[in-house]
């Protein structure tokens, strides 16, 4: 990262010197004799650190800091004092300077603090970089596909989200629900606060109580001091319940006051709890079909489905398998440090005809492992599970054990790079049968 400096001060001497010791550095300098000519500096040139003397014909440098700094906020400023006004340099700091100097006495100090305040704009600004990142994945511009069902969920999400209305993701696994709720939730009135998930269909009946309320010390046997639950983590923000279809219908009635009422008493205690939570909650069962087995509340159903969004299965998506299969193949490659530019045409037609039963997460997860095994420089047929592989392609007659054996073991081979002992293990063979398949079926 180039860093530039401008250096203000009106006598050319202490210009010229001041711009020969900080270029030998490698910093970029710029040059300004007074305020009027910095500014137009500033403006066409953004420098990122600024030298301003004290004493200028136009003004007076520490004056002008707060107006410097809000032309280069992410920037840094420096003053040059004369004789070692410390009451000029502590001025500085105050209206917002990163530090003073003083002329002639501090020349040895000019590039350790260059340095310094070089250091704390890289890392502001990889920070904000960061940030910027974070804040994407978590916004609507991280839901990928242009699919009109897509579209569609994702208007919708964009129109609930800044009112407080319930809202529940309906879908199979892996349509991407809890990206959906993040996004509700960073496009709401509550973004600033906090957002908490669980998975219902994960924890017993007790746990998932104390998780959702939490519980009183002494409530049962390790609960050796208070704890907090979910619902007051979250308050004024949102909390997330997945898989709330699994929920234990004792439990229900309780989640159903809180939301009613916006209040709970943790397990063990008799004091209630006053919350204002945003509720987002996702299934993938079919909670009307529940309703009717009494494994889930018609009431508390009706609370939770204000606002209802169905989320597409990726097999209603064909064009964004594509596009999302280039888009987790970008990011393995980049972070396994792979030099796989995209996919061969026959890959690309196996994807498309798959049924992805796990949605976006099982395309997602076969795309980390096919870059992973990849030894060209696009993903091809041979990269993917042999189960896909054996869906899409029509020269493969399912009830012909031969060819379906014939790939399995030239796949494995591929995947052991060629260490045939290694691949007989796997496929839990001896070295002697896989060598005389191999001659049987011509494989070299």
């Amino acid at each position: 990262m180039d860093i530039k400096v401008l250096i203000i001060d009106d006598e050319p001497q202490i210009r010229t010197l001041l711009s020969r010791i900080i270029s030998l550095e490698g910093y970029n300098v710029l040059r300004a004799e007074n305020i009027n000519s910095a500014k137009k500096q500033i403006s066409s040139n953004q420098p990122d650190i600024i030298l301003c003397d004290v004493l200028l014909p136009d003004g007076n440098g520490i004056d002008i800091v707060p107006e410097l700094k809000s032309m280069i906020p992410d920037g840094e400023i420096i003053m040059l004092t004369a004789h070692g006004n410390i009451a000029d340099g502590v001025k500085s700091i105050k209206n917002g300077a990163y530090d003073y100097l003083t002329k002639g006495d501090d020349n040895n100090r000019i590039i350790p603090m260059l340095s310094n305040a070089a250091e704390k704009i890289k890392l502001k600004k990889r920070v904000d970089k960061l940030q910027s990142l974070i804040k994407k994945e978590y916004t609507f511009d991280s839901i990928i596909g242009d699919s009109r069902l897509l579209k569609n969920a994702v208007d919708l999400a964009k129109k609930v989200a800044p009112t407080d209305a319930a809202v529940l993701l309906t879908g199979e696994t892996g349509t991407g629900k809890e990206v959906f709720a993040t996004a509700i939730h960073q496009a709401s009135n509550r973004k600033n606060k906090n957002f908490v998930a669980v998975n219902c269909g994960a924890l017993s009946h007790e746990l998932l109580e104390s998780e959702l309320f939490g519980y009183k010390a002494g409530a049962f046997t390790g609960a050796t001091k208070d704890k907090i639950g979910l619902f007051e983590q979250a308050d004024k923000g949102t909390i997330f319940l997945d898989e709330v279809g699994e929920m234990p219908i004792e439990l229900q009635v309780k989640l159903l006051r809180a939301l009613e009422a916006g209040e709970f008493i943790p397990v063990g205690d008799t004091i209630t709890k006053k919350v204002d939570v945003r509720i987002i909650t996702a299934t993938n069962k079919d909670l009307k079909e529940a309703i009717k087995n009494n494994e889930f509340r018609e009431d508390l159903f009706y609370r939770l489905s204000v606002f209802s969004i169905e989320l597409p299965p990726l097999r209603e998506r064909e064009n964004d398998i594509v596009t999302l299969a280039q888009y987790f193949l970008n990011a393995f490659a980049s972070k396994m440090n792979k030099s796989i530019t995209g996919m061969e045409d026959s890959f690309v037609d196996a994807i498309k005809k798959y049924s992805w039963k796990g949605n976006i997460r099982e395309l997602r997860n076969t795309i980390e492992r096919c870059v992973i095994i990849a030894s060209d420089e696009k993903l091809n047929v041979r990269d993917l599970p042999l189960e896909i592989q054996m869906s899409q392609d029509d020269k493969i007659n399912m009830l012909d054990l031969a060819s379906v054996e014939k790939m399995h073991i030239t796949k494995m081979l591929k995947y052991t790079g060629g260490n045939k002992t290694e691949a007989a293990r796997l496929m839990k063979i001896g070295l002697t049968t896989l060598y005389r398949k191999m001659e049987e079926y011509g494989i070299h």
